[in-house]
């Protein structure tokens, strides 16, 4: 079930303002208040301290970064994919914090806010994040995961996860990756197909999020049913541009614009497919008796009922005939 972001504030803080919230609500009133300093107990284990620190709209792509295990990938979170929470944080500010651990260099890692971060750089805005020492990667991957359940993750990300859980070991097969994932094995074949497909290739339409499984397999088909030199020159044609093929298109509303970018992908992979010349037919010398094909510069003759005299002249023919 989806988590909004303020009941992630709150079932993740414990204690506000050095108080212990007695309720989710007073938890989610301190990180909207934005207490300077706010107590998480990660996991229901250690309780950490967290300071509340505003990084510069400038700053943000430099002095913070993303959890390397956070299984959102960030290239995808265009202005289209955060299109939920661009126009309130445009018009008001962020209205939650994200949750961050300090790094040995200074910098900030994000663990729960990932969307949030991208949408302050894309709006020039500040980035508000409590921040802590001393979160282990064990607390990290948690707060990480757990806040990944806001907003679900595109097709291609849990095609990536079901990708680690197979390579490890944790799952056999499938069958049992929709069973632990608890989902359908049709969901996971179609997330296992996008996280096949190249990130050049997703990058072309406005919110990988929004892809469907129909739209996967479609892509996944042509895309595979392509020769690999094709392929190629499919990505490059792709990334000729500065800018994403999406953005090409003088198109609105996200709906109208993912299928438009479907049919160019389309329409690209049939004018590449190299067209086999039709096979000639073989047409009638003698009716009943002769017959030949031509392809280009080859010549194919069939005889029928011809006995073994006919046979010795007819090659002593073409013998004489190609030797002159």
């Amino acid at each position: 079930m989806a988590i909004k972001t303020s009941d992630l504030n709150a079932r993740l803080f414990g204690k506000a303002n050095k108080r212990r919230a007695t309720s989710p609500q007073e938890a989610q009133t301190a990180a909207k208040e934005k207490a300077a300093v706010i107590e998480l107990a990660v996991a229901g284990e250690a309780t950490v301290s967290f300071e509340l620190v505003t990084v510069a709209a400038d700053e943000v792509a430099s002095k913070t970064r993303v959890f390397e295990e956070n299984a959102r990938e960030q290239a995808f979170l265009t202005e289209h994919a955060l299109a939920d929470i661009l126009i309130t944080l445009q018009e008001r500010g962020q209205q939650f914090p994200a949750v961050g651990r300090w790094c040995e260099d200074g910098t900030i890692e994000v663990l729960d806010g990932s969307r949030r971060r991208m949408a302050c750089i894309h709006s020039s805005k500040p980035f508000l994040v409590y921040v802590a020492h001393g979160i282990t990667t064990k607390h990290a991957k948690f707060l990480s995961d757990v806040a990944n359940a806001h907003k679900p993750l595109s097709l291609y990300e849990r095609g990536k996860e079901m990708q680690a859980m197979l390579s490890r070991g944790d799952v056999t097969d499938q069958k049992e990756l929709a069973k632990v994932c608890q989902c359908s094995e049709a969901l996971v074949s179609g997330a296992l197909k996008a996280a096949d497909l190249p990130m050049e290739l997703l990058m072309a339409y406005p919110s990988v999020s929004e892809l469907g499984r129909p739209t996967i397999v479609k892509l996944h088909r042509l895309f595979f049913n392509l020769p690999q030199s094709q392929q190629t020159a499919l990505i490059s044609a792709l990334n000729q541009d500065d800018k994403p093929l999406w953005q090409t298109k003088a198109i609105q509303g996200l709906s109208r614009l993912t299928r438009e970018v479907t049919l160019d992908i389309e329409n690209r992979v049939a004018s590449s497919v190299e067209t086999k010349p039709a096979k000639a037919s073989a047409q009638e010398l003698v009716k009943g008796k002769v017959s030949y094909q031509r392809n280009k510069d080859k010549l194919t003759m069939k005889f029928n009922q011809l006995d073994d005299d006919k046979m010795a002249a007819l090659l002593k023919l073409v013998q004489d005939f190609i030797e002159k």
